[in-house]
């Protein structure tokens, strides 16, 4: 059982490691609100992935102001009307921004999200999912989406860095880290039940699951 404290959590992790498919899962099962990122809505995304550098600062922009938009109604809510479970973590932005834009793309964008960030509410419990590369790659290959082919592995590696050092160093909300390599939460139900007990016991401010195969 899901402890009543949580009314905000959030499912984080880079391309491939199913954070969509958990954050589904969990609302499902604990009857939440559902908040996703819509990559198919924004129109620079697969002019990106063809071409990251010269559509990085449109791709950035259009996901900041849409992941905004879905969280500040979250903020208006009085307590919040009932538990919601998100894909993403709005904090997280910067990672792709980092890495995909140059320097003066940068400041400009920091100073954007500066004047934004502060519509976005604070998670009651981050869970977040980390994955070897290769199996992130598979992943990403096995669902097939035709604006994910243009995603390399050396891009995927960077990506997966900076999310372990973001989080590594992240302390806004009760953490969660999972080794999703042994786990599948979709198609095992035993690995789903054994996180919500995990959530359920969690106590300090950081914890980790891990499951030898």
């Amino acid at each position: 059982m899901i402890p009543g404290r949580y009314r905000y959590i959030v499912v984080e992790g880079p391309i491939g490691v199913g954070k969509t498919s958990l954050a589904t899962r969990l609302s499902e099962r604990l009857n939440a609100e559902t908040i996703l990122e819509e990559p198919d809505a924004n129109p620079f995304l697969p002019s990106f992935y063809r071409d990251m550098r010269r559509h990085a600062l449109s791709t950035q922009l259009f996901f900041l102001f849409q992941r905004i938009d879905q969280v500040a109604e979250l903020k208006q809510r009085d307590l919040f009307d009932r538990l919601t479970v998100a894909d993403f973590l709005l904090e997280k932005d910067s990672l792709f921004a980092r890495l995909t834009l140059d320097d003066a793309e940068f400041q400009l964008y920091t100073q954007i999200y500066e004047h934004v960030k502060l519509q976005a509410p604070r998670p009651d419990l981050v869970i977040y999912l980390e994955a070897p590369v290769d199996l992130l790659m598979e992943r990403i290959q096995r669902r097939g989406l035709k604006m994910e082919r243009g995603i390399s592995e050396d891009y995927l590696r960077r990506l997966a860095d900076s999310y372990t050092q973001f989080f590594y160093q992240y302390d806004t909300a009760p953490l969660l880290i999972v080794n999703s390599t042994n786990l599948n939460f979709v198609d095992q139900p035993k690995d789903f039940e054994l996180l919500l007990e995990h959530i359920g016991h969690l106590r300090g401010p950081r914890e980790f699951l891990n499951r030898a195969a």
